[in-house]
């Protein structure tokens, strides 16, 4: 008997393909699958299943790259099963294509991998789902314009006409439709007798054939066709569907196409090109500007809040009116506004309070944010926009019920958000420092990585198609030519879809917040992507650099095919990665100030940031006139006034510009604080409803006669004191807007000290992003997944035989059945000899399985073995054992 071993037989499905997989193989599915492993599955068998499904395949052709799409399309349109060599002629067409050639093994191996395809190179086949998908159908033409095959379309057609079309196509007659049908298919495919019979066709006739060349395959023809539609039906080039419809067969358009399925294949991505270079450090400088201005917005947004934002709408989210107020507050575009607030929502620092006027407000953790470094501000705003799925860019527009879109309201979120900006991130990381890519470019390349994300999944690119096919085919013939028309949008990839929105979003936040300037990536945004920092150019590159200008293309080394697409960063790598951009972004940004520049105008120039004590105590003591690279501030009469209600004295206020200019103190500004503090307090408001009491009865005198006063309803109770109808506050205003600077006081004579009171909503945790269906297992879960099915494939596959003599073989798709003494001896055999055991188990619920087992010991009506499915130790009560069955002597 020969030594050598027999050739493995190829794989009759998709689980046994599955079964011949080391674990590196299996990992490498559950990690681009995930949605296979929620819950892990029993067995190898149960996998194949899940994997075949409609909504797993859908998910995996979503997240295919172009080429790959392309490879299973052309999959569709083959034969099953298809060759390399088939696949390789549908792809690069009849002349080759090297590219194609060179690309065709990664995205043959990229299906193989997601299990969308299995078998040798000999025997290719696309799962029956994946097939149903993508092969062309009346109901959704396939989007490579292909249409059925002869055999499909003469399905319905009556032997005699099979015949006869047989026939006028210059072939023998044959004894059966089968054979007939088989003939033809072979006419159409042997390029050589097929351009002989074109050769006769009419010019016109051939004209018809290359209107549906590219799809829709599909026309209308009336009863009585023109002579040149006569000569097609005749021959079989045009074969009828369905009253007044025809189609273009398979087999004759690809002959047409030379060989090619597709009218262009992608295989090698689109470059992204560059707009402009930088030098880099002027684009960290840029950068770091924008990210201080992010942070003085956000505190600036967050202030002009503290007392309690706007109100929270009835549908939630801010209202049209209250966004139009934000955008002026802060001096940007209502968009800009809209997005400023949803990152402040993002980050935790800003929520809805939950009082019964629920309004919005910052929370606790804003207070703590304040107080962190700016470089680390800027990091937590950072990475809470990266990882966020809220989509600001959404607001203004409308739902799917016509619904509007609010900031901070529902409907806002999209589980593909984050990836896009990671991608586009990423892709300005591929390019050298300093560079700035060309929008367009950038998003060309995203739609060839995942042409079918944009534009809503398989499911909805089918739905397009039957709409693009319903008008074509609808559109009547007048008797002498087929309506044909081009692809259908869903094949081209045109359109403003949602991932090129996300991206041009993506690239213009990335710009406010700082990630990048001038366009180009900074050193800080890609440590926050935890990308390795750019290698230094050579004298060579850089001079190549100065020379091109905006538009040009980078030299062809940058433009070869990328490494596989990066999965975002865990939430340690990306804390890892945030700390390391702090660390980056710190130098760059402007020490905190703890100086001012008084002017003899009543203003105070700050030549940067302050330090907050100093920034807090200016926002009360004087009003913002202007921001930019230096603030302006603006002392008035309200302004010290507003300070002295806050408890300063005049001698603090001296005592505090003093030790903060570098400038002396001016007079006039001197002089407003001393005036103001002398006649603050003068006058004592307190609740009677309200009354006046002032110590000179001439004040009081004054303002009883002025016409002013005529709405506060005051009349004299004493020499020194005044009632009035209003309440204390509309009675210090109106005194207030008189010209007088009257103090509150309490029931006791004391003054009354008014600080702002600074509103905070209870304890909030930063929303939770959507996500874009189930997490990416890890190694560890992965290492115990890949365990457990392959001991569960083992329990349902061992070839194995039956505890009593006589019996024939268990299969292993059934549980084994013994009585309960026949278990009992075969556990404690068991137990001597070591062996494994295979048995069916009932839990408590009812619930069959079938383990191997490992018994160790049998007492008290338990057996404790280690169980090879769960890769443990357990204990099982002998009454829900339905039977035992020892593995086969080669399975040992």
């Amino acid at each position: 008997m020969s030594t050598e071993e027999k050739p493995a037989a190829a794989p009759r499905s998709l689980a046994e393909a599955l079964r011949r997989r080391d674990d590196a193989s299996l990992a490498a599915l559950l990690r681009s699958r995930p949605d296979l492993i929620t819950p892990v599955p029993t067995d190898l068998t149960q996998l194949a299943t899940r994997a075949g499904t409609r909504a797993s395949v859908v998910r995996a052709l979503e997240r295919l790259d172009r080429f790959a799409l392309q490879t299973a399309e052309a999959l569709a349109v083959a034969g099953d099963p298809a060759s390399y060599g088939e696949l390789l002629g549908l792809l690069a067409g009849d002349d080759g294509d090297p590219a194609v050639a060179a690309a065709l093994p990664r995205a043959l191996g990229t299906l193989r991998e997601q299990a969308l395809v299995w078998g040798g190179d000999d025997v290719l086949r696309l799962v029956r789902t994946a097939r149903e998908l993508l092969s062309p159908s009346p109901q959704h033409p396939s989007p490579t314009g292909l249409g059925p095959s002869v055999r499909e379309a003469a399905a319905g057609m009556s032997p005699g006409r099979i015949q006869e079309v047989v026939v006028t196509a210059g072939l023998a007659s044959t004894h059966d439709s089968v054979s007939a049908v088989a003939a033809l298919s072979a006419l159409f495919g042997d390029r050589k007798r097929m351009a002989g019979l074109l050769d006769e066709a009419p010019a016109e006739s051939v004209e018809v054939l290359e209107r549906l060349l590219w799809g829709p395959p599909y026309g209308q023809v009336t009863a009585d066709p023109a002579p040149r539609l006569r000569w097609l039906l005749d021959r079989g080039l045009l074969l009828p569907t369905a009253p007044g419809t025809v189609v273009l067969p398979r087999e004759v358009a690809l002959h047409l196409r030379g060989g090619r399925a597709h009218r262009a294949t992608e295989p090698v991505p689109p470059p992204v090109e560059s707009a402009g270079t930088h030098r880099p450090q002027v684009v960290d400088a840029t950068a770091a500007g924008q990210a201080y201005t992010a942070l003085a917005t956000v505190e600036e947004l967050l202030k002009d809040w503290d007392e309690g934002g706007p109100a929270v709408l009835r549908s939630g989210g801010l209202s049209v009116r209250d966004l139009k107020r934000t955008a002026v507050a802060l001096d940007v575009p209502e968009p800009a506004a809209a997005f400023w607030v949803e990152l402040a929502y993002a980050a935790g620092l800003l929520a809805s309070d939950g009082e019964e006027d629920e309004r919005y407000a910052a929370t606790p953790a804003y207070d703590e944010w304040r107080e962190r470094p700016a470089a680390e501000r800027w990091a937590h705003l950072a990475t809470a926009w990266l990882t966020a799925t809220r989509a600001p860019g959404l607001v203004g527009g409308r739902d799917a019920k016509d619904r509007a879109l609010a900031a901070l309201g529902p409907g806002l979120d999209r589980s593909a958000a984050p990836e896009v900006r990671h991608r586009v991130l990423t892709l300005l990381a591929g390019l050298p420092e300093g560079h700035a890519a060309a929008d367009a470019s950038v998003l060309a390349r995203l739609r060839w990585e995942r042409p079918l994300r944009g534009r809503g999944g398989a499911a909805d690119r089918q739905d397009a198609g039957q709409r693009t096919a319903g008008a074509v085919s609808g559109a009547a013939v007048s008797g002498a030519a087929v309506s044909g028309a081009a692809s259908s949008a869903a094949a081209s990839g045109d359109g403003d879809d949602l991932r090129s929105r996300l991206a041009r979003w993506t690239l213009a936040e990335a710009e406010m917040l700082g990630v990048t300037g001038r366009g180009a990536l900074s050193t800080h945004g890609r440590a926050l992507l935890g990308a390795p920092a750019a290698s230094g150019a050579s004298d060579t590159e850089r001079a190549d650099a100065a020379d091109r200008g905006p538009g040009d293309k980078l030299p062809v080394h940058h433009r070869t095919a990328p490494p596989p697409v990066p999965a975002p960063l865990s939430p340690a790598e990306q804390a890892t990665a945030s700390a390391a951009a702090a660390r980056l972004l710190a130098p760059l940004l402007p020490e905190p100030l703890d100086h001012v520049l008084l002017q003899a105008d009543l203003t105070a120039v700050a030549p940067g940031p302050l330090q907050r004590p100093l920034a807090d105590v200016l926002d009360v003591l004087a009003d913002v006139e202007s921001k930019g690279g230096a603030t302006v501030y603006r002392f008035t009469p309200g302004s010290v006034r507003r300070a002295l209600d806050a408890g300063q004295t005049a001698a603090d206020l001296h005592a505090f510009l003093a030790a903060h200019s570098r400038t002396p103190v001016p007079q006039p500004l001197a002089y407003l604080i001393d005036d103001v503090a002398r006649r603050h307090g003068h006058l004592r408001v307190g609740a009677a409803s309200a009354y006046v009491r002032c110590d000179d009865d001439a004040v009081l005198n004054e303002i009883l006669a002025d016409k002013r006063a005529a709405g506060l309803g005051l009349r004299r109770l004493a020499p020194t004191v005044l009632a009035a109808r209003t309440d204390p506050a509309g009675l210090l205003e109106g005194l207030r807007s008189m010209g007088f600077a009257p103090a509150a006081e309490s029931a006791e004579g004391d003054v009354l000290i008014t600080r702002a009171h600074a509103r905070r909503t209870p304890p909030r945790t930063a929303p939770e992003p959507v996500p874009d269906g189930p997490p990416v297992p890890d190694a560890t879960l992965l290492t115990a997944a890949i365990r457990a099915v392959r001991a569960g494939d083992l329990a349902s596959t061992a070839p194995l035989k039956a505890a009593r003599d006589g019996d024939g073989p268990v299969q292993g798709g059934e549980l084994p059945r013994t009585t309960a003494a026949e278990t009992l001896a075969t556990m404690q055999a068991a137990v001597l000899t070591g062996e494994a055991l295979w048995i069916g188990y009932v839990n408590a619920d009812g619930a069959a399985s079938q383990r191997v087992i490992a018994p160790v010991r049998v007492e008290g009506g338990f057996v404790t073995a280690y169980d090879h499915t769960a890769d443990e130790v357990r204990t099982y009560p002998l009454h829900r054992i339905t039977g035992v069955a020892e593995l086969a002597d080669e399975e040992r």
